[in-house]
Formats: structure tokens, C-alpha cells, sequence
């Protein structure tokens, strides 16, 4: 007899919701993590009394989750105390000027007829085209399995409005944009590409719709982003699963093409007749399967995949509160620039200009900092794995990346600063297990969506599901929670 009924691999936001709605079936649940808390990229951590977001700054599309928690049996927000984000954030445009976006259609309506009249036009005929599109993706992308085609039939079958939207997977993110807006607000927009991977000329245009979620609402965790994956496993642990952290896994388990357990760091070896594995797709083959227990075909289609864009955490406390107007503030980039930061990553692993996220989270909840401090979570773009010395070059580009700073965007920030800290993307890689640096998992281009995507049920090993960000729906907290949902359903459907 196994030891278990299901282990999952990595206590994230993808394997979290999976054990925890398995375990509610009553099924023998136990998630093991090699860090010493939950989330990876959606956690929280303290230093000298400053508390920073490890990557995720905020939560938005909220939607979908407050559904998994109704499966649960609770309510999200009894769960976790969502703080609105309110504007959503404030743009700093390459020439200095900058737009603040409120979060009522009607206020960013306004915001945008003070660059023009037509810019203001536009936005009712965007918001009234992506509105519907994330209704339609609520119902298939962010709910539903996409290992075949047939699951895709099975999308249109219960959404036939898909069919109208499926032409935006052929236009580009920064096509679409074009198609709406003048440059200056392109470029305000443009960032959210980087969400997924990629570039604007690159990414398929479906995801030009993130700009229009964002007005259904932006929150805050009280207490942090570790709030959300905590609530996940508190959740999960009323219905006896088991969470043990500080447990590496080095080997997943397979005997003729089936999943039969982990071997642990230290040599122990559990047994469960499923497998979930929470880790990027391309380690989980690789590394944790092993290559020689995949067919030819899928060996070459693992080495196939293309990681999305590597990134880099600055988080600095400060004695002053900085000059921002909201939680989020974006050094935005012009699109042209996006697009050749993304065209050089792999030959310039440092850009000429910064440019990034700021996430200023005791805005939204001061206890994040000692009283009368701040904490600033900075995400900062352009950078690459490959190519540079990580270790060696660390403190300098934190420094230079604070030099930017105190500039036009926080003047003086330098001369109060109090902590500086950094994850790397080799730190990302190494600490948090997240392959590459690449907190989105793997690039969301048209050949690596939905049904491209590495399945969440094993095509070539029975009893292994995957969930995370390498899977459908991809990166993102809502959908890696939602994809976590998604296997736990197949598990349910394939696994008696």
C-alpha cells in the first residue's frame, strides 16, 4: 500500500491549491517545499523589521480565486484581507510626464482625454471589447484544461463567443494596443507584456485585455503576498493536508512510465500513486523525472521551450515617506525599447536604462515597515540570466539601479535608504526554484499556448500532473492559483 494518495512538489500558488482541494475529496495529501515558507515568488520575508514581497506586488483578476475558495468551502475574502489598490498605478513616461490611472473606468476615461479626446474615445471601445473577452476567459482559459484540442473544442462548446475572440491570438499585443491608442498611451500600457514573458511585437494580442482586468479590481494581502498562499495551505490543512517545508525532493519517482513516489534530498522515499509537481515543467522532466523515462519526441519537445523573461527584485526600506502616488508606480519604458531589451536578453544581460515596477507596499499597509518607514518592492525589467556574474555584479547593479532612482523618479532617495536588498535572477534560480530567474515560467508566445503549454496531466507519464506557471493558463498568481485548480480537477476525473 503507498504511503499517500497524492505528494505534491512545491508548496506555490499552483501546488497550494491542488493539494488542498484534493485533500478535500479526502484523498491523503502531503506538499513538501526545499524553502522554509510557502508561495516561492508569492511569499513575504522580514529583515530588520522591513517586510518585502519576494515578486508578486499585488493581486488582481480575483475572480477566479474566490471561486477555488468556494470549492473549499470558505470565502476568499474571510480568508485574506484584500486592501483596493486605488489608483491602480502611475505612469512615468521616458519623457518625464506622467498618467495616474484610477480604478474607475470613468476616472481613467478622464485621465486619458487630458492627453486627447480620441485617446478617451478608444478606451470605451477597448474596455467594451476586453470586458467581454475576460468574461469569455473566465469561463474557458482560467477554468478549463488545454491538453488537447479536444479541450479546446470543449472551450468553444461552452463558450461559443470564443470563436469571435480567437482572431486576437493572431494580432499582437502590440498591434492591438496600436489599434486604440496614440503612442503615448501604448507605452503606458505596454509593460503588462512582460507579465507573460515577452515582448509587445511578440505576445499574442488575447493578453491586451490585462490592462481592462485591472480595472475589476487590484488589492493588497494585508500582512503581505504571503497571505494569499498561506490562506491556501490553512485552507488546505482543515482538510488534513499535510505541509512539510525545508523538504527538498531530488527525484520523482517512475517505474514503467508510471509516477510512484519521490525520493527526498536526504535519501527517504515516499510512495502515492500521484505525482503533482508544482516546479517549472522543463526541471520537472529534466531533473526531477529524468530524461531517460520520456519518449524521444517529448525529450526534444521539453528542450523545445523558450523561459519567459528572467527578473530581478530590489527591495529597499527607507526612513522618508517617497514622493509616489499610489502602491503602484511603473518607470515605463517605450514599447520600441520593450521590444529590443527582449530581442538583446540572451547578449545584454544588464540594461543601458532602467526601467521597472515599484511596488510601494506600506501605501496600502504600513505595518509592512517600522513605524514611520517605508518598504518598496522593485521589479525591475531587461535583465537575463546568462551572461553576467551574478554573485560578483549583484551589489553594483543594486546600486546603480538606486542611482536611477534617486533621480526624477524618488529625488534623494539615496540619502535614505536604510536596507537594500536584491534577488537576483541566478537568486530566483537557485533560492526560490524558480528555473532561469524566469518568475513567469515559460514564455506565453503562440506556439507555447494553451494546448503547446506542457499539459497539466502527464503525456508521458502516467500519475504525474503539473501546475504552476509552465502550465495553461500561465504566469501570475490567479493563474497559477487557477492552474492548480485545473489539475486538481483532472486528478479528480483520472485518478480513482
Amino acid at each position: 500500500m503507498a504511503d499517500l494518495d497524492v505528494i505534491v512538489v512545491g508548496a506555490g500558488c499552483g501546488g497550494l491549491p491542488a493539494g488542498a482541494l484534493l485533500a478535500k475529496e479526502g484523498r491523503r495529501v502531503l506538499v513538501l517545499d526545499q524553502a522554509s515558507r510557502v508561495g516561492g515568488c508569492c511569499s513575504t520575508f522580514e529583515h530588520q523589521g522591513y517586510r518585502f514581497d519576494v515578486g508578486a506586488s499585488i493581486l488582481e483578476i480575483a475572480e477566479p480565486i474566490a471561486r477555488i475558495f468556494e470549492r473549499l468551502g470558505t470565502r476568499f475574502e474571510d480568508e485574506v484581507d484584500l486592501i483596493p489598490c486605488d489608483p491602480i498605478v502611475s505612469v512615468i513616461l521616458r519623457d518625464g510626464s506622467r498618467i495616474t490611472y484610477p480604478m474607475s473606468m470613468e476616472g481613467t476615461k478622464a485621465a486619458l482625454a487630458r492627453i486627447s479626446p480620441e485617446d478617451a474615445a478608444a478606451w470605451d471601445r477597448y474596455e467594451a471589447f476586453f470586458h467581454e473577452l475576460t468574461d469569455v476567459a473566465f469561463e474557458t482559459l482560467f477554468a478549463e484544461p488545454a491538453d488537447s484540442l479536444l479541450d479546446l473544442a470543449r472551450w468553444i462548446r461552452k463558450e461559443p463567443r470564443l470563436l469571435r475572440f480567437l482572431p486576437a491570438y493572431l494580432r499582437s499585443y502590440e498591434g492591438f494596443l496600436g489599434d486604440y491608442f496614440s503612442p503615448r498611451v501604448r507605452d503606458s500600457f505596454a509593460f503588462q507584456s512582460f507579465y507573460f514573458g515577452l515582448s509587445p511585437e511578440l505576445l499574442p494580442g488575447l493578453f491586451t485585455m490585462v490592462p481592462a482586468t485591472e480595472h475589476r479590481g487590484v488589492y493588497y494581502p494585508r500582512g503581505g503576498m504571503i497571505q494569499v498562499p498561506l490562506a491556501l495551505q490553512r485552507v488546505g490543512e482543515r482538510h488534513r493536508m499535510e505541509v512539510r517545508l525545508g523538504t527538498p525532493v531530488s527525484r520523482i519517482l517512475v517505474r514503467d512510465g508510471r509516477a510512484e513516489g519521490v525520493r527526498l534530498a536526504d535519501g527517504t522515499e515516499l510512495t502515492a500513486p500521484v505525482v503533482v509537481s508544482n516546479v517549472n515543467a522543463i526541471r520537472t522532466y529534466q531533473t526531477l523525472v529524468g530524461e531517460e523515462h520520456l519518449p524521444p519526441l517529448v525529450r526534444r519537445g521539453i528542450r523545445s521551450y523558450d523561459y519567459s523573461l528572467a527578473c530581478m527584485m530590489v527591495y529597499v526600506g527607507m526612513d522618508e515617506r517617497p514622493p509616489l502616488e499610489g502602491h503602484h508606480t511603473l518607470v515605463a519604458p517605450t514599447i520600441e525599447e520593450l521590444d529590443a531589451y527582449f530581442r538583446q536578453r540572451r547578449t545584454k544581460p544588464v540594461p543601458d536604462r532602467h526601467f521597472g515596477l515599484i511596488g510601494w507596499s506600506t501605501f496600502a499597509d504600513p505595518a509592512m515597515a517600522p513605524e514611520g518607514r517605508h518598504a518598496l518592492n522593485l521589479t525591475m525589467g531587461g535583465f537575463s540570466f546568462d551572461g553576467i556574474d551574478w554573485d560578483a555584479e549583484k551589489a553594483r547593479v543594486v546600486d546603480d539601479v538606486i542611482d536611477f532612482l534617486s533621480g526624477d523618479i524618488i529625488p534623494g532617495l539615496r540619502d535614505h535608504v536604510e536596507v537594500a536588498l536584491a534577488t537576483t535572477p541566478l537568486d530566483f534560480d537557485r533560492e526560490v526554484g524558480v528555473d532561469h530567474g524566469a518568475i513567469y515560467g515559460i514564455e506565453q508566445s503562440l506556439p507555447q499556448q494553451t494546448v503547446f503549454r506542457p499539459a497539466n496531466r502527464s503525456k508521458s507519464i502516467d500519475g504525474l500532473y503539473l501546475a504552476g506557471s509552465s502550465t495553461n493558463p500561465g504566469g501570475g498568481v490567479p493563474t497559477t492559483i487557477v492552474s492548480g485548480a485545473i489539475t486538481a480537477g483532472l486528478v479528480s476525473r483520472y485518478a480513482q
